[in-house]
């Protein structure tokens, strides 16, 4: 009978298979590891790198265009005029706004979970104290955070609600992604789940529901023309032209329309549909 000695071509073909087979069992057990198959399923993107260029419309402007900016028809419908600001902004000067006109002003406090509008303050409190009604919104980033954890940052961050008869609920933006894919790399229910995420975690913060900002042709193209949302979020609708236009699936009107980009003193012009008292309805809840 041979005898197998150190080295010989059986035992190393004998360790190699034993080798081989360790480590296609440890593969196999982290393979099998809570968590470990999800990580990559659920990576994220890196946090906003230019957050103080991204405010509500700024990617509607770069991907439908301004439609000329042209100011609406004349109509007999009652509106209210309003504003909205961020950062790109800088101070506002709300008494000329308010002695324009101006009766509401919407203001960026948020986006993602790493950035805070420095000028919150001045623009949030400055319309109010000038006499507006006002509210704070979010620039959603959905391939960052969950849902939940971007609306407890804006919550605790600005976009709070209470019941002065001078708040407005706060408001979601959802617009082309400035930073890649335009869909944020989600699919239309990975999508639609972020918001209800948020909306759900937003109402229990603050009894609230929020107000949905985005255009019908990002939500087309992103939610797959999701009604999901019509009955319960107010809608903010851009469209820079003489009407709002067609409507996102779900809603048989709009509450806000952001009819310019190119007003006087800061660019964003808004009219809320109704007269001022359903405004102070809005607010009051």
């Amino acid at each position: 009978m041979p005898v197998l000695r150190s080295g010989s071509p059986h035992r190393s073909v004998r360790s190699r298979a034993t080798v081989a087979g360790t480590l296609l069992a440890t593969v196999s057990l982290l393979v099998g590891l809570p968590g470990t198959a999800g990580a990559a399923a659920t990576a994220r993107a890196p946090e906003p790198r230019h957050p103080e260029l991204d405010w509500a419309g700024s990617q509607i402007a770069r991907h439908e265009g301004t439609k000329g900016g042209a100011l609406p028809s004349p109509s007999l419908a009652a509106t209210v005029e309003g504003v909205d600001v961020s950062s790109h902004n800088g101070n506002v000067a709300w008494s000329t706004l308010w002695n324009s006109g101006v009766k509401f002003a919407y203001v960026k406090a948020t986006e993602s979970t790493s950035y805070t509008n420095p000028y919150f303050a001045q623009q949030y409190n400055g319309s109010y104290n000038s006499g507006m009604i006002r509210g704070a919104y979010h620039f959603a980033t959905p391939d960052t955070s969950s849902g939940a954890a971007q609306a407890n940052y804006f919550v605790d961050h600005g976009g709070g609600w209470s019941k002065d008869g001078r708040t407005l609920p706060g408001a979601l933006d959802m617009e082309y992604n400035p930073y890649g894919a335009t869909c944020y790399g989600l699919s239309a229910a990975g999508l639609v789940n972020w918001m209800k995420d948020w909306f759900a975690t937003y109402k229990a913060r603050t009894g609230r529901d929020a107000v949905v900002y985005t255009s019908t042709g990002w939500w087309k193209q992103c939610t797959g023309n999701s009604d999901a949302f019509g009955s319960i979020n107010p809608l903010w609708i851009p469209r820079y032209g003489s009407s709002a236009g067609e409507l996102p699936a779900g809603w048989g009107f709009h509450t806000i329309w952001q009819y310019t980009s190119t007003g006087p003193t800061v660019g964003d012009h808004n009219k809320f549909n109704g007269a001022y008292d359903r405004l102070q309805a809005l607010a009051d809840g």
